[in-house]
């Protein structure tokens, strides 16, 4: 049933003249903040601005982006945990905030269960990149290189348990494959490393290597999303290129505190996706090799519940240690 006619049909019953759901229909009232885990300047700060900028049209309010480093964004996750379940604060996370850092580290709180699913803003693929000098031009050749040259292939990423050291792994136990991990501080050098030919392959997002890619510094093997990219429509995915089954995608969520209540909930969801769904919005969203997500509040919770699983099963079966 529509929520408007039972919160009609709820005023009616106890005699009051404004509907229980009122908090809801007036929200906000007062500048909302979204916080984000990552220094200003990155596709999330991107995201989390272009939100912002949107939202504030919509509510005639402020809502101001505050960037909280640190901790491999835990800082800002646990910050919104703290914060009281209104809607005035929110998380714009990565999906290492809440579906591998608990796996990779001990934390305060638990994001499944102390973060509240908002909306799920875009989802990225990662491009399985090599060097040129490196003697593979397909995923099957990579592999059958692999496997030819055990451990000597070195892959690098932004650092251990970064969404590009995970896609790797899942890669090298879905093709038996066994190559070397080098983690760096950050996605920059780790890219720069790779055009030096320091390193041989990576995993790496569409806006860190699509400038390499088209100058022929970098090439591109495979998508690691079930489709392909309109910015690379000749690019396989990792599954059609071989690897049946593989499937990665980097994404960007909006979460609040756990308790916050339903209506708010939908308010704030059903906004997000009207605002990024807007012509302008999508082109910047498609610019950073995203496009707007639509999945339900129930999708989403349910979406972030099955990403943890499937991460949990890497990162145990790798061994992997938070650094």
């Amino acid at each position: 049933m529509n929520a408007r006619i039972i919160c009609a049909a709820i005023a009616a019953i106890s005699g009051l003249a404004v509907p229980v759901c009122a908090p809801a229909q007036s929200f906000p009232t007062k500048p909302v903040r979204i916080l984000i885990g990552q220094s200003p300047g990155g596709a999330t700060d991107l995201f989390a601005r272009l939100i912002a900028q949107k939202l504030n049209e919509t509510w005639k309010q402020p809502v101001v982006v505050e960037s909280r480093p640190g901790a491999a964004g835990s800082i800002a996750a646990e910050l919104t945990w703290k914060s009281p379940p209104d809607g005035y604060t929110m998380l714009l996370s990565t999906a290492g905030q809440v579906v591998l850092n608990p796996h990779l580290t001990k934390l305060a709180y638990d994001p499944l269960k102390d973060l509240s699913p908002i909306a799920y803003v875009t989802g990225q693929p990662l491009l399985l990149v090599t060097h040129p000098s490196v003697p593979a031009k397909s995923v099957k050749e990579l592999v059958a290189l692999a496997k030819a040259r055990a451990g000597r292939l070195n892959h690098g990423s932004g650092g251990t348990g970064s969404p590009a050291h995970l896609a790797m792994e899942l890669f090298k136990s879905m093709t038996g494959t066994k190559m070397t991990h080098v983690p760096f501080k950050g996605v920059g050098p780790s890219i720069t490393a790779l055009i030096a030919g320091e390193i041989d392959v990576s995993f790496a997002s569409p806006s860190a290597t699509l400038a390499f890619i088209r100058s022929q510094r970098l090439r591109a093997l495979a998508i690691s999303t079930a489709h392909r990219s309109p910015t690379l429509p000749d690019t396989p995915t990792v599954a059609e290129a071989g690897v049946p089954g593989y499937q990665v995608t980097s994404w960007y969520g909006l979460f609040g505190p756990a308790g916050m209540p339903s209506e708010i909930v939908d308010r704030i969801h059903d906004d997000v996706v009207r605002v990024i769904a807007l012509p302008d919005a999508r082109a910047r969203i498609a610019a950073e090799g995203g496009e707007p997500g639509n999945m339900t509040v129930a999708q989403f919770a349910a979406f972030t519940r099955a990403d943890s699983a499937q991460w949990a099963k890497v990162i145990r079966t790798a061994g992997i240690k938070g650094e």
